[in-house]
């Protein structure tokens, strides 16, 4: 898979921690939600670092989108979240993968879980579905540290207000503003059961929620068949 030069078009700041990279990128051959790509840093040196990162947009959308969560002791993304100005070139190749990914045509009713960052991949699922018109039925849950850590919080609402919109749930498990009134607690099996049964569940995070979101949902009663886990640890750094 080669290499290809991506033009930084604008960037968009999420949370204090968290950028979104509007990109360029010449040849790019189109992607399905729920793909990634590698992006590759290059020092003066000759030095190169490489991470993984979800592609945030829809397919078909105007600009490819990442965003990228800084890590403190990350070789890549504090540069990304900080340094990184429009008008810049960066390299990276793709998309990848091809089992955690959703078209419209594959129906539902869907089921996205995410924790922190892992909403990324999950929310080019949601703007696809929006965009084609899907009616699909689709809920979210996602789980965040705080109100100001949660990823797309704005986007959310309106997607979920929208006519035929996916129903939204968001778990704050570290502080909640005054007057929250959604649950308050990391993602328990009361809280998935609540959801309800779906055919495809996707669920996205750090190794050790998605392990244990995906335990629940088939001790739930789930088909293992119809789930799709993705998982990190320490990466994207």
């Amino acid at each position: 898979m080669a290499w290809r030069e991506a033009g930084v078009r604008a960037l968009v700041d999420e949370t204090a921690r968290a950028r979104t990279l509007v990109l360029d990128v010449p040849g790019w051959p189109g992607h399905r939600a729920g793909q990634h790509v590698d992006v590759r840093l290059t020092a003066e040196d000759g030095y190169q670092a490489q991470r993984s990162y979800s592609i945030a947009s829809a397919p078909g959308a105007a600009g490819l989108e990442l965003t990228v969560e800084r890590l403190d002791d990350g070789e890549v993304s504090p540069f990304l979240v900080e340094d990184v100005l429009p008008g810049d070139v960066l390299e990276l190749r793709g998309p990848i993968g091809g089992w955690f990914t959703w078209r419209p045509q594959d129906g539902g009713p869907l089921l996205l879980v995410a924790g922190g960052s892992g909403l990324v991949p999950l929310m080019a699922m949601l703007r696809h579905r929006a965009a084609t018109g899907s009616t699909v039925p689709a809920r979210l849950l996602a789980s965040a540290r705080s109100r100001d850590e949660l990823l797309y919080a704005d986007e959310l609402e309106a997607l979920a207000a929208a006519p035929d919109g996916p129903e939204v749930t968001i778990t704050l498990t570290r502080t909640a503003p005054p007057g929250w009134t959604g649950p308050t607690r990391r993602v328990d099996r009361a809280m998935l059961g609540e959801l309800g049964p779906a055919p495809r569940a996707y669920v996205c995070g750090p190794t050790s929620f998605v392990e244990h979101v995906g335990a629940e949902l088939v001790a739930l009663g789930h088909d293992p068949a119809g789930l799709r886990l993705e998982r990190f640890g320490a990466t994207g750094g």
